[in-house]
């Protein structure tokens, strides 16, 4: 009887540890970008920080943009750094800037507001080209998944989300106490 109750308490510990931090993880679950300057004029550019990703890259995209933009860790920084070009065709207007991080996309992470136009002395913007992001699927055993920054791999090939995670640990919590129970029950048939 000792033996059961100890295994089920034991069973009952290992599951609280194993779903505390995925439920802390759940909860803290966003990204926010910080758009430097906050208003531009068509063609102009801004810088934008990340932070809430827990990797080393991500990508920043609006329908303002030129092109998305990689963000990515430096030094003396603080969050994932980058910058973009906004269209010289733009209406003025508030538009959102998605973050996509760690597998996900997370949508109006921040606000940027075009306004005016630029004036005539400045300097044409350069349309740059979109340049692929994601790896060939070609060989290495997918490797070159593991190796492709966040932003590039697709969210089938980014593993569980934050859910199927706990969703993933509740079970095994759940058939570890199971395994407990059947083993206690075990014990007491053989003793008996």
């Amino acid at each position: 009887m000792r033996a059961g109750s100890i295994a089920l308490r034991s069973a009952g510990v290992a599951a609280a540890l194993i779903l505390a931090p995925a439920t802390a993880a759940v909860a803290d679950d966003s990204a926010k970008a910080i758009l430097t300057p906050a208003t531009t004029a068509p063609g102009g550019k801004v810088g934008i920080s990340a932070t809430g990703c827990a990797r080393s890259t991500a990508t920043a995209r609006s329908e303002v943009f030129v092109t998305d933009a990689e963000l990515t860790a430096r030094r003396g920084s603080r969050g994932l750094t980058g910058e973009a070009s906004v269209r010289p065709d733009v209406r003025p207007g508030a538009y959102d800037v998605r973050v996509r991080c760690d597998g996900r996309e997370y949508p109006s992470s921040g606000r940027l507001e075009v306004a005016g136009r630029l004036p005539d002395t400045a300097e044409p913007v350069k349309a740059a080209h979109a340049s692929p992001v994601a790896p060939v699927r070609a060989g290495g055993g997918g490797t070159m998944a593991i190796a492709a920054p966040v932003a590039a791999v697709d969210t089938e090939d980014a593993g569980p989300s934050a859910t199927q995670t706990v969703i993933g640990l509740v079970l095994a919590g759940i058939a570890a106490v199971v395994v407990a129970v059947r083993s206690v029950r075990r014990r007491r048939t053989d003793s008996d």
